[in-house]
């Protein structure tokens, strides 16, 4: 593989959390035509962690991803992202955090208009002055990573549902970001084409080890990747031995009328006892 892509630094913003922590969210509230739509939410996301993100339809697990992201603004609280507070942040600054953020939308959002190549190098050709061969070089390693080394010259048309998923991967890796956003990154597909994405979520996480907060719909996928590990001698995830866990931590949280009435690991999960959670998962 190419070297990765050094972040880009950042900016000093007003606000600064202690490292160790990717992304923190402190007390936050928000509320939307007068509905509450969070209300008193904290959680942290160590770093090199992954934490799933669950609730009904309305809950406001995509919300959270956009306060992230910087887009959106609390009504109250503080949200430190790689030891920044977003919610002090100049507009200026929150670009260049967004530099070592990666995102994959729902639906996959691709430019229809841009081959595959063109989706993936899009961010390093509008945000770093890289040569062209670099360039090419390192969108030829993303879409390798993601086992689509062949579609380059392709269109998003041309593709299936599971193959622009794929290519959306590829376009969030492809600056070796810190921190990584999945908004239900398996929604609409066949539960064969989602298992595929789940393990190559599954590989960014043990091989990169990337920062990453996941949006799902489906508690099934983010069973799978608490209870899988990708092994590099195969390519492939494999089932974890009975009572081990992996070496990235993943954690879910669990929202229910704008609180957070779960945050903790899989076993934890399966063991609690609150009636709504046992309701939830069953």
């Amino acid at each position: 593989m190419t070297t990765p892509l050094q972040p880009a630094a950042i900016s000093p913003a007003s606000g600064q959390e202690p490292s160790g922590r990717a992304i923190v969210f402190e007390n936050v509230s928000l509320t939307f035509e007068a509905k509450p739509v969070l209300d008193g939410v904290s959680f942290c996301l160590p770093r090199g962690e992954t934490k799933a993100l669950f609730g009904v339809a309305g809950s406001g697990k995509s919300t959270i991803l956009k306060l992230a992201l910087g887009l959106m603004k609390p009504d109250s609280g503080h949200i430190y992202v790689l030891g920044e507070d977003v919610t002090q942040m100049r507009e200026d600054d929150l670009f260049e955090l967004r530099r070592q953020i990666g995102m994959v939308f729902q639906e996959s959002a691709l430019f229809d208009s841009l081959t595959v190549r063109d989706n993936v190098a899009y961010r390093l050709e509008e945000e770093h002055a890289l040569p062209e061969k670099e360039i090419d070089a390192r969108v030829h390693e993303a879409l390798t990573f993601v086992e689509l080394g062949h579609t380059m010259e392709m269109y998003p048309s041309e593709l299936s549902g599971g193959m622009r998923r794929r290519v959306a991967i590829a376009r969030a890796i492809i600056t070796q970001p810190e921190v990584l956003l999945y908004d239900s990154p398996t929604g609409g597909l066949d539960p064969v084409t989602s298992t595929t994405i789940v393990e190559l979520i599954v590989k960014q996480r043990d091989v990169y080890k990337t920062s990453s907060l996941l949006v799902t719909h489906r508690l099934q996928d983010a069973f799978t990747m608490a209870n899988h590990y990708f092994d590099r001698t195969s390519n492939r995830m494999q089932p974890l031995a009975q009572g081990s866990k992996a070496d990235v931590p993943m954690t879910f949280l669990i929202l229910r009328d704008g609180k957070v009435i779960f945050d903790g690991d899989a076993q934890a999960l399966a063991q609690s006892e609150d009636e709504y959670i046992r309701e939830y998962i069953s």
